[in-house]
């Protein structure tokens, strides 16, 4: 008769932020402290540059933190997803309208699965910005519009894509498989409404455009977009948790019937059901970026984080907007961009469904 089968010891997740996490976060926000207040994002959707790119100047160039993934070799900092994560946490917070997640992130990962390595050097030195053309909707091994490749030259048009009007190179996947950088001066790109204004989306057409190949597209945008999708839970996190806190201090000094609002039991429960709720994303989100680090059971983390993301933080918008009474309603609130962004989120690199329906592949709980 055969014992017990032995117990296979596995790593443990790093959950917890280290001091060198913790002293990037204080960094980061201070930053965006002085720089990226509620009143100004607002002013910057309503004009015809929404993104911040003095912002994103003062982030990549003055802090570095454009090439926090890419090599020290390359002029990088030599960094993992933990501090990434960390990065994209505060920049959710604020909602802040920089191409962090898709130039940063999105559009390195492919290059580094490339070996791209003089276009990872203009990235780490914030000399450029890069985005990958593919729809910000597109999840992680999903089907990935390509354009046609001939005599050389790039023919198609594609649409919701990120952050391409601030970017100077376009990672453009081709119908021979293959991934090739465009300079966006020889694209059309035009600018689509999209509901977050804070991330615009445009419609990118080439017309005979040139190319050069960097390497083969599908392990590249599949790298890439599982990344992006991983970390984007880090900016969920970011939204959600600003939310709570915010709606927490409002009711505080809110007064009703000459008492705290925050004071009725009934609210008091719904914003305990959102603690939770937000420190159960602060797990699977965390979990994501250290499995993206360590490459541990990397698509199954960012596939829970995904599946759990999304819901948290549209939920954390809503209740901040009720909470908030009618001053949520005002445009001059910054709740509406956040609720925007969580919205926006929730189908970016992947619906909830999708990642759940990719988990349960991952782990052999298909439907009967």
């Amino acid at each position: 008769m055969e014992g017990p089968r032995p117990i296979i010891s596995q790593p443990e997740p790093a959950l917890l932020y280290s001091e060198e996490e913790e002293a990037l976060r204080a960094a980061v926000r201070d930053l965006l402290t002085d720089h990226c207040d509620p009143a100004g994002v607002i002013t910057r959707t309503e004009s015809a540059t929404p993104q911040d790119l003095s912002l994103w100047k003062s982030l990549a160039g003055s802090m570095g933190l454009a090439g926090l993934l890419i090599p020290e070799e390359l002029g990088g900092q030599g960094a993992t997803h933990r501090e990434t994560a960390v990065v994209l946490e505060e920049l959710g917070r604020a909602v802040a309208p920089v191409p962090y997640l898709t130039s940063a992130v999105v559009a390195t990962e492919a290059l580094l699965a490339c070996a791209a390595d003089d276009l990872l050097t203009e990235l780490a030195s914030a000399t450029s910005v890069a985005a990958l053309a593919v729809g910000l909707h597109v999840a992680p091994g999903g089907p990935v519009p390509d354009v046609r490749l001939e005599a050389g030259a790039l023919h198609g048009e594609l649409t919701g894509i990120a952050d391409a009007a601030v970017a100077d190179v376009l990672l453009v996947p081709a119908d021979d498989g293959g991934l090739y950088a465009v300079r966006a001066a020889d694209a059309t790109v035009t600018p689509q409404t999209s509901l977050d204004l804070t991330r615009p989306l445009a419609r990118v057409t080439l017309d005979g455009a040139p190319g050069r190949r960097l390497g083969d597209s599908g392990p590249a945008v599949r790298r890439a977009l599982r990344a992006g999708a991983g970390l984007l839970a880090s900016e969920q996190l970011g939204l959600a948790d600003w939310l709570l806190a915010e709606t927490v201090r409002y009711l505080k000094e809110r007064k009703q019937f000459n008492r705290q609002v925050g004071g009725f039991q009934a609210l008091k429960h719904r914003l305990a059901g959102l603690w939770l709720e937000v420190a159960g994303l602060r797990a699977a989100a965390r979990n994501a970026a250290d499995a993206l680090a360590t490459g541990e059971d990397t698509d199954v983390a960012v596939a829970v984080a995904q599946a759990y993301a999304a819901r948290v933080a549209v939920h954390a918008a809503e209740e901040a907007l009720q909470l908030h009474g009618g001053i949520g309603m005002t445009w001059e609130h910054p709740v509406h961009l956040y609720l925007k962004r969580a919205k926006a989120d929730s189908i970016a690199y992947g619906a909830a469904g999708t990642h759940r329906a990719a988990l349960a592949d991952l782990v052999d709980l298909r439907a009967p």
